[in-house]
């Protein structure tokens, strides 16, 4: 897979556009949740993240996780004991998105909070 494929968009008049790249690498409604997670707990089971999550699907996770370890923003590690176990945990690209996790975070609260819905 080539980064074109990873990244169809741009920013015009750019060749490559960070703001596009992070929005593509972030959008969806749950991956910036599993990523703040892994930023909370660092490593994590497949249930226990769907069970921290709350009220997302097991394919909708799946489908979630793949593309995240698919743009290098978490690993996925298998260790092959009685019962194989999949944990998930952060690429020190991931890792490196929690001020912007955080800042998503507050800025939510403080809209919120302005405009009261």
């Amino acid at each position: 897979m080539t980064q074109n494929d990873i990244l169809p968009e741009w920013c015009q008049g750019e060749e490559w556009c960070p703001v596009t790249a992070t929005g593509i690498f972030l959008s969806g409604k749950w991956k910036p949740v599993i990523i703040h997670h892994l930023l909370e707990e660092d490593d994590l089971r497949f249930n226990e993240l769907q069970k921290a999550i709350g009220t997302i699907s097991n394919k909708v996770l799946s489908d979630n996780l793949d593309d995240l370890e698919e743009k290098n923003l978490i690993n996925r590690q298998v260790d092959d004991g009685r019962p194989v176990e999949v944990r998930y945990s952060l690429t020190k690209h991931g890792e490196n998105l929690e001020p912007v996790i955080t800042e998503m975070r507050r800025w939510a609260q403080q809209y919120k909070q302005d405009t009261d819905i």
